[in-house]
């Protein structure tokens, strides 16, 4: 498990699967903040990403927090690795938010954005990133297991 305490607006945090090649990326770079699904053995950063899901957009993110008299920004990203390397979830402040599936090769989380077209020859589904209650589910009694 790895984890990052930060300020919504700017953060950066990487972890990589015990299963090579996966590697997953949370990013805040001040608008929004993604989840990525990448390939290390890629040789460049754009070949590298097979999927990308919205966590938060931050103004709106701040918006809720002084709508619900949140004192303070600080929040907690963690990733949590299954023990087959091939499943990533991303918490934040304790609450999942998003988890690829490397095996699947799809992606769930709670904004379901942003969905695309299949495109011929793409291994990976982008057509829907719907939560799954059920597959968290698998994941974290597969932790316990």
């Amino acid at each position: 498990m790895q984890s990052l305490s930060f300020t919504p607006g700017r953060a950066f945090l990487s972890s990589d699967s015990s299963a090579v090649p996966w590697t997953v990326v949370f990013e805040d770079e001040g608008v929004a903040a993604y989840f990525y699904a990448c390939d290390r053995s890629q040789t460049t950063q754009e070949e590298s990403i097979l999927d990308a899901m919205l966590i938060y957009n931050v103004e709106a993110l701040a918006a809720s927090d002084a709508q619900l008299e949140r004192p303070g920004s600080e929040r907690i990203a963690t990733v949590e690795w299954s023990r087959d390397g091939l499943k990533a979830v991303l918490y934040l402040d304790g609450t999942a938010q998003a988890m690829f599936d490397f095996g699947a090769r799809c992606g769930y989380c709670r904004m379901d954005f942003p969905n695309f077209l299949s495109e011929r020859g793409d291994p990976w589904r982008k057509d829907s990133h719907a939560w799954s209650d059920a597959a968290l589910q698998q994941f974290e009694a597969a932790l316990y297991a």
